[in-house]
């Protein structure tokens, strides 16, 4: 019970009151460059969260069986996670072109940009945390890193969808001309974090 406790606490955090995009305001270059539609919006966060989840486990194994016997931890650690980063995304950007072409050249420079995403290293960086906390297994670090992982994911996706919805509103909206475009998008950005503000607090 208590240990399903702690997993739901990791989930509401991740997706609400820790939200990478609305609350950390990391991973905003795709933020404000994919919501434009929601179909785009949905593919990068999708491929957002099948890199966050491979790279929370690959980096938290690498971490506890190369960095730490080694004591490497302490310089390698942003190094080798990035490397592990670059290649999923070149892995999620072979399978796009191949199995979803509209929506790879929809999606454009801003997928490969997966890999520079301060948000998907940031959630490796997090995950540390778990694996520094005393009296934890590997196991139980291990997997509160892939549920950290997943759920940032999702909560980055979250972001990502809603903004892509207000952005679609917007266009069919009397917006002044200076303000249309980027502008907006920031505003309603800026709505949206003050939104989720309220979740501060609750977990």
């Amino acid at each position: 019970m208590e240990q399903a406790v702690i997993y739901l606490k990791i989930i509401f955090a991740a997706v609400f009151v820790q939200n990478f995009v609305l609350s950390k305001f990391l991973g905003l270059c795709p933020f404000i460059g994919v919501s434009k539609k929601r179909s785009s919006a949905i593919g990068m966060g999708l491929a957002v969260i099948f890199v966050m989840t491979l790279a929370s486990a690959a980096t938290m194994l690498i971490y506890q069986y190369l960095l730490k016997p080694f004591k490497m931890e302490f310089y390698l650690d942003i190094v080798s996670f990035i490397v592990v980063i670059a290649a999923l995304v070149q892995f999620v950007e072979l399978a796009m072109r191949k199995l979803a072409p509209a929506l790879y050249k929809a999606l454009g420079i801003y997928l490969p940009l997966i890999t520079t995403n301060c948000a998907v290293l940031g959630v490796t960086q997090l995950n540390l945390e778990f694996a520094k906390l005393n009296g934890i297994t590997l196991t139980d670090c291990l997997l509160r890193s892939i549920v950290n992982g997943v759920f940032a994911g999702v909560g980055f996706t979250l972001a990502l969808v809603l903004m892509a919805g207000i952005r679609e509103r917007l266009e069919s909206s009397p917006v002044p001309e200076c303000m249309q475009g980027v502008p907006i998008a920031f505003i309603a950005a800026a709505c949206m974090a003050l939104a989720f503000f309220g979740f501060a607090g609750i977990a």
